[in-house]
């Protein structure tokens, strides 16, 4: 007889696997999440410091969109996101183009004329793509039960689906120069400037149907979220327990307890500091993690394959953040909230070649004290150099960190006149401080690179009742893509585990 009331644990309280946990809640299912940090989010938090609120990570939000992926969650959870869209969604500043990225996109077409049939094909595409996810996308199928759903998405949208099948076999560079516009180095240094904060990637190895999709963002729209990006995280924690749920913060989960193959329940302990770990019994348990990290939990109980895949795979993306106070007064007058600053039309994109800009707006008196604005600075930077620094000499580490900091200052001068002076608070941050604060492996940020469909990660860890969510499994990044990841393992779970 199914049990009538399977306990679900979830180890970490992203935007994933708090949706993973809501929907389950919703079902009827007894949900548990631990969080190890004092408040939700993982990479997509908000954190206070001397009166201000810091996103920690992700700065703007989309998904929202009629059948987007938060709004299929907000309907069926009764949410109403504490969202306000703003347009332009952000500013791009290349060498010789500053470029308003607005939902309309004229001002990218106009910027770059030759373009307008690579978007006319990016939007059929993209339209396509996000329909046939609202209708449930489990990419790459792991069960007989997703085998029958991706059919039945793809019948349902016959024939039209086949316009996707010569983009999901290339690269947005062979699409690109089928288009001959791959030698339009402004143009091509725009899209991979928006590849990778989108995509992790940049055109040569993008694959073109994610990319489609990814390169939709502005287009189907772009939010701020009031109180900063960790109020959707808070949203959901509170939806989970109005619905019976747990969220216990300050929850650090040390292994992952089994016996004959599968799952039993976490060790866990209250805090950092202490070392009395308890038991905690799952009949179920989602892992919010990196596959690193769920290796970890693991210890030798990890399957084969996982342990083959964390010794094959690279780490993926490090940030380099800066957290700012700035005094509004001193920046020039109507200056848009979000910046994408590209320094080189060629060479590397990270390590301060290209930054992301987020301040937050005005109206949102709770992010900042008066006259100041909340700003969070971003750029791709390889985790292993600062590692390496700490390691060989701490002195050396907070030099270099001061260094680059003040360097990224210089850089958002040279495009925002007076900026730098403005900066009152500076708190620089490398993988080591994501890797302390959201226990992420080494402090890697962002998914893995969307170089190819057929290497995309599912949920699925070789254990029947474990499961992956967030954005190691695909679509991967960005709130949207985590809360398609969630919908797919709560549908998961809820075929694999029913309850009566």
């Amino acid at each position: 007889m199914p049990d009538p009331s399977p306990h679900i644990l979830i180890i970490g309280a992203g935007i994933g696997g708090l949706t993973t946990a809501a929907l389950l809640a919703k079902a009827g299912y007894k949900v548990t999440v631990f969080e190890a940090q004092t408040y939700p989010g993982g990479s997509a938090s908000t954190f206070t410091h001397k009166g201000y609120r810091f996103d920690a990570g992700a700065t703007v939000a989309g998904g929202f969109q009629q059948n987007g992926p938060h709004d299929l969650v907000g309907r069926q959870l009764g949410i109403e996101w504490p969202v306000h869209q703003h347009d332009p969604a952000w500013i791009v500043h290349l060498p010789g183009h500053t470029v308003p990225m607005c939902q309309d996109n004229e001002a990218v077409r106009t910027a770059f004329p030759a373009s307008k049939p690579f978007w006319q094909q990016q939007q059929r595409v993209a339209d396509l793509a996000w329909k046939m996810a609202a209708q449930g996308l489990p990419w790459p199928p792991q069960s007989i039960a997703e085998w029958i759903q991706l059919a039945q998405v793809g019948l349902s949208n016959f024939p039209a689906d086949l316009r996707l099948a010569p983009y999901a076999l290339q690269t947005v560079s062979q699409w690109l120069k089928r288009l001959h516009l791959h030698q339009d180095a402004a143009f091509v240094r725009f899209l991979d400037a928006s590849l990778l904060i989108s995509a992790q990637t940049t055109t040569p190895y993008a694959n073109a149907l994610y990319g489609a999709t990814a390169l939709d963002l502005t287009r189907q729209g772009v939010y701020h979220v009031e109180g900063g990006i960790g109020a959707l995280a808070k949203t959901l924690a509170d939806t989970i327990q109005a619905l019976g749920g747990e969220v216990h913060y300050r929850m650090v989960v040390t292994r992952i307890a089994t016996e004959n193959g599968r799952v039993t329940g976490v060790y866990a302990k209250r805090g950092r500091r202490t070392q009395q770990e308890t038991f905690y019994p799952a009949d179920f348990v989602i892992a919010n993690t990196t596959p690193w990290s769920l290796d970890d939990l693991l210890q030798d109980a990890s399957p084969t394959p996982l342990k083959r895949e964390v010794q094959q795979r690279q780490a993926t993306n490090g940030a380099f953040v800066l957290h700012l106070g700035v005094r509004q007064a001193a920046l020039p007058p109507d200056l848009a909230d979000h910046h994408q600053i590209v320094r080189h039309l060629s060479g590397p994109m990270g390590e301060g070649e290209t930054l992301f800009l987020s301040m937050s707006p005005i109206w949102d008196t709770s992010r900042a004290p008066s006259g100041m604005r909340a700003v969070t600075v971003s750029t791709h930077t390889h985790i292993q150099r600062w590692w390496d620094l700490l390691a060989q000499d701490e002195a050396a580490y907070q030099d270099a960190k001061e260094a680059f900091a003040d360097e990224i200052l210089g850089h958002i001068d040279a495009v925002i006149p007076g900026f730098k002076q403005a900066a009152e608070l500076v708190l620089p941050g490398t993988p080591i401080t994501y890797a302390y604060y959201t226990l992420r492996q080494g402090g890697m940020v962002g998914g893995f690179p969307q170089v190819s469909l057929f290497k995309a990660r599912g949920p699925r860890t070789g254990i029947p009742n474990l499961r992956l969510v967030g954005d190691s499994i695909f679509p991967g990044q960005s709130t949207a893509g985590v809360t398609l990841s969630g919908m797919r393992v709560a549908a998961d779970v809820q075929r694999q585990f029913k309850h009566s």
